[in-house]
């Protein structure tokens, strides 16, 4: 088992939002970095566990919860139609540029676990990609040791 943070906007897609889909799952689409792409490519599978991470606002953190319950990442289908937000003419359905997995909530954090109270913790959680300057990218592996120490500040 492999584990991840995944972010979003709070504004755009939150941890309730996730909560009350159907079924408690969602598509994670509209990934539009190589890396990241790669990440939910080579290295997700069914039963990771997941770090839900609001982003871009007042109080970034981990907020939540989820694990990978699609097999294999697969095409990102709004890459392909024009209408949707993240379109990109050059992506062709037959050789998708993008992918996408599918996320089932689990549970919230018993509270927010910040950005700032993560980089107290320097030492604790040295190579984690989330504090590495310059890092924005919205998929991310997380060591296991990382993973533990991160749920012990619940």
């Amino acid at each position: 088992m492999n584990f991840w943070l995944i972010k979003s906007e709070p504004d755009a897609f939150s941890i309730d939002d996730l909560k009350n889909a159907e079924k408690g799952t969602e598509h994670w689409d509209g990934v539009r970095n190589y890396q990241a792409r790669n990440f939910m490519r080579d290295g997700m599978s069914k039963g990771d566990q997941v770090f839900f991470y609001h982003s871009n606002c007042k109080a970034p953190g981990i907020v939540g919860l989820a694990e990978i319950v699609s097999d294999t990442a697969y095409p990102d289908h709004t890459a392909f139609d024009p209408k949707e937000k993240y379109f990109d003419p050059k992506s062709d359905p037959e050789n998708p540029r993008w992918l996408m997995v599918d996320v089932r909530y689990l549970r919230k954090t018993r509270r927010l676990i910040s950005l700032s109270e993560i980089k107290e913790h320097m030492e604790q959680l040295d190579g984690l990609p989330l504090i590495r300057r310059g890092n924005r990218l919205s998929v991310m592996p997380v060591a296991k040791e990382h993973w533990d120490f991160i749920l012990s500040l619940e």
